[in-house]
């Protein structure tokens, strides 16, 4: 057991704080317990449960008809548990080298057990950065955390030009397809051609025009050029 925010909690407690968390920044509202299942891995029936547990303990609430939402608490709790996790990513890939499609599974055993002494240690030595390898926002000791706006890459056209921000870590195989192709948060793009009902978009990054499949052109995040 950790204690986070005044709230004694457990590992999938914290877990399900940042599914919650992540899944209502995606869709921008309450979400449902099957998404929370699918994201977690477990049943519906298991994502109910603990879904009530959260609720008993003042850090969410069930909105009828609609889903779940995080109450203050629990949004405060899933900031500092994202805090330790993209800490974490950015100081082992940063720091002992480790690949960015494996930091994401170490992250999240790590994270439930890192001290705040350890965290502030490990800020201070990245230089209080803010964003973590696969550039999502670091939330900051005050757990605030800037979202930027930024839009899928699966939303643009032909001739969209624009700089590829952050993806999704949790799926390790896109994570080593884009880097086997030395693409990262920060690469310039220009979309070439895009095929039509999902199919692939062709990139220019760089020299080089790379085939980047619906389902993950979906998950990666731009900024596009004005």
């Amino acid at each position: 057991m950790s204690v986070h925010s005044g709230v004694p909690t457990s590992s999938a407690v914290e877990d399900y704080a940042k599914a919650i968390y992540a899944l209502a920044a995606e869709s921008d509202g309450p979400v449902s317990t099957n998404a929370v299942a699918e994201r977690l891995g477990v049943t519906p029936a298991s994502a109910s449960a603990m879904v009530k547990r959260l609720d008993e303990l003042g850090l969410a609430r069930h909105v009828p008809y609609r889903g779940v939402e995080l109450t203050a608490r629990g949004s405060q709790l899933a900031l500092e548990v994202l805090r330790h996790h993209r800490l974490l990513e950015l100081y082992l890939a940063e720091s002992l080298g480790v690949p960015w499609d494996r930091v994401h599974d170490e992250a999240e055993v790590l994270e439930h057990v890192l001290s705040e002494e350890l965290e502030e240690l490990i800020a201070t030595k990245l230089g209080n950065p803010k964003r973590d390898p696969h550039g999502d926002p670091i939330p900051t000791r005050e757990l605030e955390i800037e979202e930027d706006h930024t839009l899928s890459f699966d939303s643009l056209e032909p001739g969209g030009r624009g700089t590829f921000v952050r993806i999704s870590d949790s799926d390790p195989q896109m994570l080593r397809y884009l880097a086997d192709r030395g693409i990262s948060p920060g690469a310039a793009f220009e979309i070439v051609e895009k095929q039509p009902f999902g199919g692939p978009l062709f990139a220019r990054f760089g020299d080089e025009v790379h085939v980047i499949g619906g389902t993950l052109a979906a998950r990666m995040r731009v900024e596009v050029s004005t």
